[in-house]
């Protein structure tokens, strides 16, 4: 049986290395699309508590407080 050269590396070693290098590269863009889902998250939430406020505001200016608004009814869910 002869042996391998070191220098030469395996069928099995090049995939097992593709392999590695795609996952990284999955891994790398896994974790961007989850940061950039984070921002939209965190602005959209700026935005929804500024309005909060400013609808707060404006109540508190007309001399209404939060409980006396009427909060939405939501609708019944139909099951059929």
């Amino acid at each position: 049986m002869a042996a391998k050269k070191a220098s030469e590396p395996s069928a099995e070693s090049i995939a097992r290395a593709q392999r590695r290098q795609i996952a990284a590269e999955e891994g790398a863009k896994a974790l961007a699309e989850s940061d950039q889902r984070a921002i939209a998250v965190r602005s959209n939430m700026e935005r929804l508590r500024a309005l909060r406020l400013a609808k707060e505001a404006e109540d508190a200016k007309a001399g209404r407080d939060a409980a006396s608004v009427p909060s939405p009814r939501r609708r019944k869910k139909i099951v059929r």
